[in-house]
């Protein structure tokens, strides 16, 4: 949470001239509920299966810049997806940016708590390992403008030959 996935995919997305997808987005827009009325009437488990539902449909697509939630990442099946049928970026943020970022956002129900701070570093120890399981590429988001990690992306694409110039 926080570390830009959101923007910088739109960002990508658009440098790209893909069609950009942020999970979460689609689940509201497939449901007709927000993430955290969602989060209130199902609990996490039951956004989680949704959240899988609409990952193993977008994975399928060819050719999209796609933003998943923070959570997804838990799940064997997405984690699977992920590998199989595209090219994982981590953009991995510190505990504080994350409350800098997130501090005001009211859409976010695992920060709901007195505590966020303790729950995002809880969450970091459980999510980490899992990212860096899955990514092919690792780039830490902390004070550097969304465009600037835009551009090192492209070139870290290019260089691997995945994009041509």
């Amino acid at each position: 949470m926080g570390a830009g996935k959101s923007t910088i995919g739109r960002l990508l997305a658009k440098a790209l001239s893909l069609p950009f997808y942020d999970s979460d987005r689609e689940i509201e827009l497939r449901t007709g509920a927000s993430i955290p009325l969602i989060f209130e009437l199902e609990g996490e488990s039951g956004f989680r299966d949704r959240e899988q539902q609409v990952l193993a449909s977008l994975c399928e697509e060819d050719g999209i810049v796609l933003a998943t939630g923070g959570g997804a990442i838990l799940r064997t099946e997405n984690r699977e997806k992920f590998i199989q049928h595209g090219f994982v970026i981590y953009l991995s943020t510190s505990v504080e940016h994350q409350i800098a970022r997130t501090s005001r956002d009211r859409n976010r129900p695992l920060l709901q708590t007195d505590n966020p701070a303790q729950v995002l570093t809880e969450l970091l120890k459980i999510r980490h390992p899992l990212y860096q399981e899955v990514a092919d590429l690792v780039i830490e988001t902390d004070e550097r403008p969304p465009k600037y990690v835009v551009q090192e992306i492209i070139s870290y694409l290019k260089q691997c030959a995945i994009l041509q110039d």
